[in-house]
This record gives structure tokens, sequence and C-alpha cells, in this order.
């Protein structure tokens, strides 16, 4: 088709005249200038010439445009009215449009502003009240706390003072030991267990101060808590301990033959009772940081290691102190009476020992059972001396302490025999004798001190009677065998 063919200008059906301009391809989807550039210079010259002739394509363009320019000026000169109408009525819509939405606007913005008076501002004068009432919340909670923590304090320093009985120490000087033995007569036992359970508060008190939602949380951030914590819970704490650990150490009721009146046996098994519970409630609970039973873990079983070290240190007081004088005593016959009466004594104390334990109930521990750990059950075995038995994996104190003196003391004779000499010469010459004295100290020394027995006797528990029919035949075989056995021939 030559690009010269006159068409007809679309979307115009009454005008007839002829037009130059190839509308269809100015308004193709795909026209592109390049291309149509192209195609017009190669349509108006030989692509062999050389140069190029562009003065007719760009002449062709020119009169394209002018054309156009002419329909347009024709289009809008003969729809004046037309356009001026449409105009004018777009015009007038658009004014009663933008009147309404004015009107609208208006509304909507006094609207706004109300809502920005009665919600906005409110709300942001709420949230600072809200803010207040929540930091002073904390404070109030915060010094609640710190304030329970001082009055804790000074109630446990009143209770040591109880204790210890300086609440009314005179000011008058006096030697260091006249002050230690008017303290010691002073001292009330049963201050204790109150010094314990004051410190029990203490430390779930303190053991909050890491925890949300806790009571003591944020003491630690308190200089006053700080100080209280390090000046006065924890050197009570140690003292409160270290009474209680030489109770347990002090512990004696005399001998079966009435060397302690019943008042006095009274008197040291409720300072034992005192002091053995005081070691059974400061031993440390772990506090978990978690909710107990998280993860599905088997709650792990607590033990009192505190009464436990305590009593197992008494214990081998008695029993080194025993070993050393009986070692002592076999190497010099003529105190070996004198040695195994205070031998027996011992045993005696531990036989008392043993059945105070046995009259002391576990008491509950708060920590543990805010911990959720595992308490022991209640029944007829929930008492001290049960965790002690288990502890030293053995039936009774007594058998303890006649079967671990006797392992201890075996080498000490064995030693004696290998030096010779005269002591043991006689020792092996009395043999028999020596032989039915450790009998008859091991017999003794398993009975219960007169005092003991009859206050378990009007308790209900077993009297010194029944207390000797117990067979002891092992533990004088294994205590004879040790001396006797090692002596040779």
């Amino acid at each position: 088709m030559d690009v010269h063919t006159p068409l007809t200008p679309p979307n115009n059906p009454d005008d007839n005249e002829p037009s130059y301009i190839d509308y269809e391809t100015f308004l193709d989807p795909s026209f592109k200038p390049s291309t149509f550039a192209n195609t017009l210079v190669l349509a108006t010259n030989n692509p062999n010439d050389s140069p190029l002739d562009l003065s007719t394509p760009l002449s062709r363009v020119l009169f394209d445009i002018q054309e156009i320019d002419s329909h347009i000026d024709l289009l809008t000169t003969r729809s004046a009215i037309p356009l001026l109408s449409h105009t004018q009525s777009q015009t007038e819509a658009s004014t009663r449009i933008l009147n309404t939405i004015e009107t609208q606007i208006t509304a909507l913005n006094d609207s706004y502003r109300q809502l920005e008076r009665e919600v906005t501002q409110k709300h942001a004068e709420a949230d600072e009240v809200r803010t207040v009432a929540a930091r002073l919340c904390e404070t109030t909670r915060l010094a609640r706390a710190v304030s329970r923590a001082l009055q804790l304090g000074r109630q446990l320093e009143a209770q040591h003072a109880e204790l210890t009985g300086s609440s009314s120490t005179s000011t008058t000087t006096t030697t260091t030991t006249t002050t230690t033995t008017s303290s010691r007569a002073r001292e009330d036992h049963r201050a204790l267990v109150r010094c314990v359970h004051t410190l029990l508060a203490l430390r779930e008190l303190f053991a909050g101060s890491a925890v949300p939602e806790a009571e003591g949380y944020g003491l630690d951030k308190v200089t006053v808590v700080r100080t209280l914590r390090e000046g006065v819970v924890g050197p009570l704490e140690r003292a409160v301990r270290e009474t209680a650990e030489r109770i347990v150490r002090e512990f004696s009721v005399g001998s079966a033959s009435g060397t302690a009146t019943f008042a006095q046996s009274e008197e040291a098994r409720a300072r034992t009772v005192s002091a053995v519970t005081a070691l059974y409630l400061l031993t440390p609970v772990p506090v978990p940081v978690s909710p107990a039973g998280a993860g599905g873990k088997e709650k792990e079983k607590w033990v009192p290691t505190l009464m436990l070290q305590a009593l197992e240190g008494y214990l081998r007081s008695a029993l080194q102190s025993s070993v050393a004088g009986l070692s002592r005593a076999l190497a010099t016959l003529p105190s070996l009476e004198r040695t195994l009466a205070e031998v027996s004594a011992r045993c005696q104390n531990v036989v008392a020992l043993e059945v105070v334990l046995e009259g002391i109930k576990v008491p509950p521990h708060p920590l543990l059972i805010a911990a959720g750990k595992n308490q022991p059950a209640a029944g007829e075995n929930n008492n001290m001396l049960q965790p002690l038995l288990a502890y030293l994996e053995t039936g009774s104190l007594a058998s303890y302490f006649w079967r671990t003196m006797a392992g201890s003391l075996a080498p000490r004779v064995q030693e004696i025999v290998a030096k010779g000499g005269v002591s043991a010469r006689t020792l092996k010459t009395n043999r028999q004798s020596v032989g039915e004295a450790i009998k008859e100290c091991v017999a003794r020394g398993c009975r219960l001190p007169s005092a003991v027995a009859a206050a378990a006797k009007g308790k209900g528990k077993a009297t010194e009677g029944e207390a000797t029919t117990k067979n002891w035949e092992r533990e004088v075989a294994v205590m004879v065998g040790s001396v006797v056995n090692n002596l040779g021939r």
C-alpha cells in the first residue's frame, strides 16, 4: 500500500474529507517510532543511494503534523458549543460535589477534633496516670518488701539475743571465762527454732529477688537490704548454725549409774531437740527457677545434710576419743577399767541420742513445701532417726558405734603386739580378763542411762529392762574379736 493513499480519520463519521494520515498505524498498540521512521525513509529512498535524502520523509512528517493541527482546529471550531456546554455542566457538577464534600469534611473535622478532645487527649492523660499508678504500686510493693525484710531482721536480732541471753547483759566488764559461763547459763535453746523460722522467712523473701511477681522481687537492688543481708542475716545465720552444732557436740546425759538427774537429762534432751530441728530446717533447699515438675522431671529427694553432718561429727568424735583412749589403756592395763567405763558412758550417750532422735517428729519445712520437694511421708517412722540410720547405712547407732570402733581398734592392737615389750606380754597374758571386761563394757554401753530410761518409760517407750534384753551378741563378738583375735598365741 502506498503511504500517500488517503484514509478517513477514525471516530469521525460526519467528516468525509480525505486525510493522508494513517491513523490505524499510529493507533496500533505495537507502534514503534523507530520502526515507523525506518519504513518512511525506505519508502522515499533507494537503500543503495548514498547519501540518503531525508528531506522528503521529514517533509512528510511535518505535513502530517500540520494536517493533524488543522484537523484539531477544525474539530474544536465546529464543536465549540458542545464542548463549552459539556465543560460548563462538568464545572457545575464539580462545584456541587465540592460544596457537598466541603460540608461533610467540615463535619468530619469537627468530629475528629471532638474525638481528639474527648478520647485521644484523655487517653494520653489516662495513660500517664496509669504509668504513675503502676510505678507507685511497684514502689509500694517494694517498700513493703523492704519493710518486711527489716522487720524480720530486727526480729532475728531479738530472737538471737534471747538465744544467747545477751538482751539483759550487764555493762560491768568481767573476764572472758565468766562472761562465757554466764551467757551459757542464760542461753534459751527454745529461741533456736524461732531464729530458724525467721531465717527461713528471710531466705524465701531474698530468693524471690530475681523472680517477677514474687514478694521480694527487686530487693537485691536496695542498698539497705544488701547491708541487712551481709551485715546482719549472714552472721546471725552462721551463729545460729554454730550454736546448734555446739549443742549437738555437747550432748551428754550421764551413764547408767545415774550421774545425771532426770531434770538434767530432760534439759539435755530439750536442747538437742531444738538443735537438731534447727539444723534440719537450716539445710538449704534449692529454689526452682521454673514451676515444679516442668519438663516431666522427677522431683529430687531433699536430704537434711546439716543435721546429718552434725550428728555424724558427734559420733565420729565419740569414736575417735574411745579408740584413742582404749588403745592407750590396752598398752597400760591398769587404766583399762576406767577407760572402759568412759567408753561405755559414750556409748550410752549414743544410745540416749538414738532414743531422743526417735522421739523427734520431722517438722514441716516451709521452703520444701514452697519448692514442691519430696518430704518424709507421715507415719510411724517419720522421725529424725531414720534419715541418720539411712545415711550411716546401719540399723542402730549402738551397733554402728561398736562395729566402727572395732574396725579402728584392730590395727591399734596389732601395732601394740608388733612393738612387743611388757605391754604386749601383759596384754597377751590377760587376754581372757580383757575380753570379759570388753564384753561387760559393750553390754553396759548398750543400756540406756537411768534418767533417759525413766523418761522413756514415762512416755510409753522401751524401758531400761527391755533395752537390756536386746541381743547385742554380735557387737560383743566383734569388739572382743578385734582385741583378742589380734593378740596371737
